[in-house]
């Protein structure tokens, strides 16, 4: 049974009351042989996308309805990123990536909702990418449960190269910000780095918004499946309650793991 917590003291600026719950200890999904607790708000409790996006400021994120973030006690190895986007500069081979497709691109925005083009592109994608995972032979159900929510503004931006369905980038829209969701292509076209491409776009979109950041979600250093987030710099990670920025020249070093 999970634990409450009580709210920490901040929180009071953007709420009257959030009761926080700290999961068990379980097998962490990133690093192995470790041990995993996460926090979370109380699913029951009235969320918004004001409120939400005062929690990313804070660490937070969310998968489906529910936000939460890691709480391990002798671990600090996530680190929640957001890329300033007006600072932003692309590296040589995000520079190729772009250059490669980006004139015959086109961007279509879709409501947060079922298609089944959209389905039938995610089922290809985790059975190329994630066969033997958590996500294996997925269902409509648990697919718009795990990227939707009933109280965020989100879109799913269709990514067209050549006319071809390329990618969804999967997208939160908030006041201070985007937030990358998830983003999920075609494994047929991945030559075309459709990944890269997708969050290149959403860094051009925030900055067209005029929104200064873009959430990236947890980052763990030591795990490859997500070293590609560090490739884009600057960054800010937040760490001892605060966002300390880094510039392209500095290497990010994980946290010592207990």
């Amino acid at each position: 049974m999970a634990k409450r917590s009580r709210t920490p003291a901040i929180f009071h600026k953007m709420t009257d009351s959030l009761d926080l719950y700290r999961s068990q200890e379980g097998n962490c999904a990133y690093l192995p042989q470790k041990q995993s607790t996460t926090l979370f708000v109380d699913p029951a409790a009235s969320l918004d996308t004001e409120t939400y996006s005062y929690l990313l400021t804070q660490g937070f994120r969310r998968s489906g309805s529910h936000v939460y973030k890691p709480h391990c006690n002798a671990c600090q190895a996530c680190i929640p990123l957001r890329l300033p986007v007006a600072q932003f500069k692309p590296n040589r081979n995000q520079r190729r990536v772009w250059a490669k497709s980006s004139d015959n691109l086109i961007v279509n925005t879709k409501p947060a909702a079922f298609q089944r083009e959209h389905f039938e592109l995610y089922c290809r994608y985790i059975q190329s990418r994630h066969p033997d995972g958590e996500m294996a032979n997925p269902s409509p159900e648990g697919l718009l449960d795990f990227l939707t929510s009933s109280w965020c503004k989100t879109r799913f931006f269709e990514l067209q190269v050549a006319g071809k369905l390329t990618a969804i980038a999967v997208t939160d829209i908030l006041p201070n910000g985007l937030s990358a969701v998830y983003t999920f292509f075609d494994p047929e076209l991945s030559h075309l780095s459709p990944g890269v491409l997708a969050l290149l776009w959403q860094i051009q979109e925030a900055h067209r918004r005029r929104l200064p950041w873009l959430y990236l979600g947890y980052w763990v250093p030591s795990c490859t499946k997500m070293s590609y987030k560090s490739n884009y710099r600057p960054l800010q990670i937040w760490t001892q309650g605060q966002w300390q920025e880094f510039d392209q020249s500095e290497e990010i070093l994980a946290p010592e793991i207990g």
